[in-house]
């Protein structure tokens, strides 16, 4: 049995699509900061002969990301140059990467992915997938208004022109960041609801997609969770194995992924990091997306869903998979070694 069929912890566990105080991530505020200090340290770093990587990485994962934005400004008083110009002119490749979301705010990193995922050829729908699914409304809301100060465009808007069908309108209802936050559940509702579900799917021939999307993007955590024990109860299947076996292509990946998400964010991002590092070649993108992208919010509870899910740490993973310059600035990141 897999995590994603144990629905009997699922009532009570905490969620992190629903706000709650960011206790869980790696990187906290440092004591007795002074960001002039640090950007002074910086400079030396990278203006010295041969970049110090070994300064860049101890100071920008080693502080939260308010505190680098106070860095940047004080080294672009200091020098009359933005950090983050200065970082891409003096690091590469994956590192480059990795240092530049850590100087970007968060909302202004989401709204980069976001970019990255629907520009040039084809759009990158398992990001965009992550990008939305694994998301509260209140970052949903950020990134969009992070994207409307960048671009002069509604995010909506431009996503519209990359997706179609049912997938296409799941993700824009998302991207509306309306999911009910109330923490009430109401049974009779969620057996109303996993009924409908039921013959929605697998009691007819044929899917009626709409309910499924309708359920799934509007109601609450709690209330969804609610719904998947009554499901199990009518269907004698999970809601996630209905999918799987009712639908296919992207509108299952994204449908699914938001099943899982209601279940637990961190054990989804847990076997995103899985899937971007096993197999050939790694995907470092998703790597540093999450791993930067989560180090305040949920960090920890990702770190010890990986064990529990692949039996090794994630500390141990990276270590075997990413080297480099990369690879000590995301084991910085993760922490210990679980």
């Amino acid at each position: 049995m897999s995590v994603w069929d144990d629905l009997d912890l699922l009532l009570d566990s905490p969620s992190s699509l629903t706000e709650k105080p960011t206790t869980s991530g790696t990187i906290k505020e440092k004591a007795g900061f002074k960001a002039s200090e640090d950007a002074v340290a910086l400079q030396k770093a990278i203006e010295g002969i041969g970049t110090t990587e070994k300064t860049l990485i101890e100071i920008l994962t080693q502080r939260s990301n308010a505190q680098r934005q106070l860095i940047s400004k004080a080294y672009q008083e200091a020098t009359g140059r933005a950090l983050v110009d200065d970082l891409k002119g003096d690091t590469s490749g994956d590192f480059e990467d990795a240092l530049v979301a850590l100087v970007t705010h968060p909302a202004q990193l989401d709204c980069r992915e976001f970019i990255k995922a629907t520009k040039g050829a084809g759009t990158t729908d398992s990001a965009l997938i992550e990008l939305f699914a694994a998301k509260s409304n209140r970052q949903i809301k950020s990134m969009s208004e992070a994207y409307l100060a960048d671009t002069g465009r509604e995010l909506s808007h431009d996503l519209k022109s990359e997706v179609s069908s049912d997938y296409g309108k799941t993700l824009l209802i998302l991207v509306e960041g309306k999911r009910d936050e109330s923490t009430n559940v109401d049974a009779a509702k969620a057996k109303a609801d996993a009924k409908a579900l039921y013959e929605a799917g697998e009691k007819k021939w044929g899917t009626d997609e709409s309910k499924f999307i309708d359920v799934l993007c509007h109601r609450s955590v709690p209330q969804l969770r609610q719904t998947m024990v009554e499901y199990k109860g009518i269907s004698g299947k999970t809601l996630q194995e209905s999918i799987e076996s009712e639908m296919s292509g992207k509108l299952e990946e994204l449908l699914v992924a938001i099943v899982k998400c209601v279940k637990s964010v961190p054990a989804y991002l847990a076997e995103r990091l899985y899937k971007s590092m096993k197999g050939l070649g790694t995907t470092e993108s998703t790597l540093t997306r999450i791993i930067v992208g989560r180090s305040e919010i949920d960090l920890l509870d990702i770190r010890a869903e990986y064990s529990k899910l692949f039996g090794c740490s994630l500390y141990s993973a990276i270590e075997s998979d990413v080297g480099g310059s990369y690879g000590d600035c995301l084991k910085m990141i993760c922490g210990a070694d679980d």
